[in-house]
Order: C-alpha cells, then structure tokens, then sequence
C-alpha cells in the first residue's frame, strides 16, 4: 500500500529537482506581484484607509499615484532586486542596461508619428474617452493633467519591467525567444477590461514591444513608446471633452487643438 505512495512521492522530487529555480521563481513571483498590486495597491485601499489624510481637491490623484505608486513597487523594484540580489544576475543579462540604444532610438522616433495618429483616431470612440485619462479631473485641470501623466510614468516603468524585463529574461534562460510569446499573455489579458481595440491590439502590441526588447536587450526602450503613446491618448481625449470635438478629420482635429485647451 505504502510502496506506491513512496515511489510516486521520489518521482515528484525527482521532477521538483529537475525545474529551473529561476524560471520557477519568477513565474510565482509574477503571479504573486500581480496579486499584490491588485489587492494592497488597488484604489480601494487608499479610498478607505487614506484618502482622508489628502486635501479633498487632491484626493481623486491621490488615488491614482497609491496606484501608480505600488505598481512601480511590484513591477520594477522587487522584481529587479530579485534578480539582481537572489539570482545575481548583472544588469545587462536582465534587461536594465542601455543595449542597442540606437536602434531603439530610430524604432521609437519612427513609431510616434503613427501614434500621434493612431490615438488621434481611437480617442474618438466613447469607450476611450470614458476612461482616459483615467483621472476626470485630468480633463478639466492642466495642472492636474501634468501632475497625474508625471506621476504615470513611474507606473509604466514598473509595468513595462514587470513584462518586458522580469518575465522576459527571467525565463530566457529556459525559453530563449520563446519567452516574448510567453510575456505576452499575462499582459493581454490584464487588457480585458479596456475597450475592445485597445483590448485586442494588446496582443499586438505585447509581441511588438517583447520582440524591440528582446532585440536590443533592454526593457527600458518601451518605457517611451508606451507612456508616450497613452500621453497622446490622454491628451486627445482631453481636447475632445473639452472642445466638445468629435470626427477624425482636418477640421475636427482643428477645433480640438483650437477649442479644446
């Protein structure tokens, strides 16, 4: 009776053993990051244990960097001291180092004029203005627009580390090339909330963004390409609402940048 317990028991260490302790690590660790993120960094933590030490004009921002704020935590810090410290892994092997910035550099100033358009185009759907900025005060107060989209780019700093730097070269090792594919997954489906486009090119987009970095060996190349891309989102969608602007074309686009500031 005991014999068949004993033997399948030596074949589950056996195979235990016989994972990658890095490659296992930073897929738990990534789960676990997310779960952190979700249910420490959520909005509704601050809402009702914070949000009372924040003037009440300021406490809707205040909600978004405790966001932003915990991302940058969970996504960039934690993550890079886990391969950094407990791996000891160099910078360069795990995505921190500058690599073939010139490349990346030519990709990005090629890519922001199709942005500038892109964006221009998606933010005249209803579904996009309704959530960007994800801060409504953002659409009535520049000021708290440049303090909201500054405050951002730490969450896409810890967002992008999270995909196209802790998952992405956490798993090389194992996977090689393989492991764009598999950094995509996680980061299309955290997507499925947002309107149906952004939703779907997400999958796109994450193949996009993995293969420039797996390219040029450093994550910090999509840092601009997506802050800059929802910058421009986040700015058009402000126009519109405040220039009551719809439609895409010549003359729609000049009465947002005329009427809209």
């Amino acid at each position: 009776m005991l014999d068949p317990l004993r033997r399948e028991a030596r074949a589950l260490v056996a195979a235990a053993r016989g994972i990658d302790r890095q490659f296992a690590t930073v897929l738990i660790a990534t789960a676990a990051l997310i779960l952190v993120q979700l249910q420490v960094g959520g909005r509704g933590v601050y809402w009702e244990h914070l949000s009372d030490t924040v003037a009440p004009d300021r406490r809707e921002l205040g909600a978004w960097a405790w966001w932003f704020g915990w991302q940058g935590i969970t996504g960039f810090i934690v993550p890079a001291l886990i391969l950094l410290v407990g791996f000891r892994r160099t910078p360069a092997e795990i995505g921190l180092g500058l690599g073939d910035w010139r490349l990346g550099a030519v990709v990005s100033l090629a890519y922001l004029p199709l942005a500038v358009v892109g964006t221009w185009i998606l933010s005249d759907g209803a579904d996009f203005q309704s959530q960007y900025p994800h801060l409504p005060l953002a659409t009535r107060d520049w000021g708290a627009f440049v303090a909201y989209e500054a405050l951002f780019l730490f969450y896409w700093i810890g967002w992008e580390y999270l995909w196209r730097g802790f998952l992405l070269f956490g798993t090389a090792p194992v996977l090689g090339a393989g492991a764009v594919v598999l950094q995509m997954v996680p980061f299309a489906l955290l997507h499925a909330d947002k309107p149906v486009p952004e939703a779907w090119l997400s999958i796109v987009g994450g193949l996009a963004l993995g293969a420039l970095v797996w390219r040029c060996r450093s994550f910090w190349i999509a840092v601009p390409i997506h802050a800059f891309q929802m910058t421009a989102l986040d700015l058009w969608c402000t126009l519109r609402i405040r220039g009551d602007v719809s439609g895409t074309g010549w003359d729609a686009l000049t009465r947002a940048l005329t009427s809209g500031w």
